[in-house]
């Protein structure tokens, strides 16, 4: 598999895990994000650091 294929079948994966959770439950997602809101920004960050990083390791064991 080429790299372009492996891009398109992650970007299709992150769709769907991502349109999961509100397609299910909408209320629940409408209240996750109405808490997200009330985040400060560098908790925001800290969150988004702790998903980049824990993705960047996932590929890294994967490879």
């Amino acid at each position: 598999m080429d790299w372009a294929n492996s891009f398109w079948v992650a970007l299709g994966l992150v769709l769907v895990i991502e349109g999961f959770f509100p397609f299910v439950t909408p209320g629940g997602w409408r209240r996750m994000f109405e808490q997200i809101l009330q985040l400060r920004d560098g908790q925001i960050r800290f969150f988004a650091l702790l998903s980049i990083l824990a993705g960047a390791l996932i590929l890294l064991l994967s490879s």
